[in-house]
C-alpha cells in the first residue's frame, strides 16, 4: 500500500492537460480529488486482499472436499466380502472333464464391494491386502470319481480341497489368507477327472473377504 500511495503523491504532480512539456495544472495532495484517488485505491487494495482471502478459503475448502472423497473411496474399498455357491438353480453335477476347468459360482448370496464376478467365477482385489478365502465342494461317493478344487492366485495353485470315497455322501474344505496387490484373481479351478455336486442347499461354495489393507 506504501508503495501505491507513494505514486499517487506523485500523481499530484503530474500533467493534467495542455501540451507535452508544458504543465497547465497540478492536483494538490490536498485536493479533494487527491483524497478521491487515495480512498479509491485503498478500497481497490482491500477489495484485492478480500479476493485473495476468499481465493485461499476456496482453494482449502476444495482440499477439504477433495480429502473427504479419499476417505469415502477407502472405506468403500475396504467393505469388500463375497459368497457364491456352484449352481444358480436345480441341482446336478459339474465334471468330470479331462482337463482343469475353472468353476464359475453362479449364485451370489453376498458380493459387497462387487469385487465377485459371478459371470467368470474370477475375485479381482480391488486393494492391496490380505484376503481370506475359503471354499467346500461336495458329491455323492463314485467308486472312480473323486471330488476337488484348487484355489488358484494368477496362476499359482494355492489350496486343494479333495474327497474321495466310494459311497455316501462326502465333502472336502479348505481356506487360505493371501496378500493380493491390486488386480490380482483369485478363483477355484475344478481339478481333471473329478466333479462336484449342489443343489438348493448350497453344500459347494466359495466364499472370501477383506482382512485389512497394506
Amino acid at each position: 500500500m506504501g508503495t501505491t500511495v507513494f505514486g499517487l503523491l506523485l500523481l499530484g504532480y503530474c500533467l493534467c492537460g495542455g501540451q507535452a512539456g508544458k504543465p497547465t495544472c497540478v492536483i494538490s495532495p490536498h485536493s479533494q480529488q487527491y483524497i478521491q484517488l487515495v480512498n479509491l485505491n485503498v478500497k481497490m487494495i482491500y477489495l484485492q486482499k478480500e479476493n485473495e482471502a476468499q481465493a485461499k478459503r476456496l482453494r482449502e475448502l476444495e482440499k477439504q472436499k477433495s480429502q473427504v472423497d479419499i476417505l469415502k473411496r477407502q472405506l468403500q474399498v475396504k467393505q469388500v466380502a463375497f459368497s457364491a455357491s456352484l449352481l444358480a438353480s436345480g441341482h446336478g453335477y459339474t465334471g468330470p472333464y479331462k482337463a482343469h476347468t475353472n468353476l464359475v459360482f453362479r449364485r451370489v448370496a453376498t458380493n459387497i464391494g462387487n469385487a465377485y464376478n459371478p459371470h467368470r467365477g474370477v475375485f479381482t482385489a480391488p486393494v492391496r491386502g490380505v484376503y481370506h478365502f475359503q471354499f467346500y465342494v461336495s458329491a455323492y461317493g463314485h467308486a472312480s470319481i473323486a471330488s476337488s478344487a484348487m484355489l488358484v492366485k494368477n496362476k499359482e495353485q494355492i489350496f486343494m480341497a479333495y474327497e474321495h470315497r466310494k459311497s455316501g455322501y462326502g465333502t472336502a474344505a479348505n481356506g487360505v489368507s493371501l496378500l493380493l496387490e491390486v488386480g490380482d484373481v483369485v478363483f477355484l479351478r475344478l481339478w481333471h477327472n473329478t466333479r462336484i455336486y449342489d443343489d438348493s442347499t448350497h453344500t459347494s461354495s466359495f466364499s472370501g473377504h477383506l482382512l485389512f489393507t497394506m
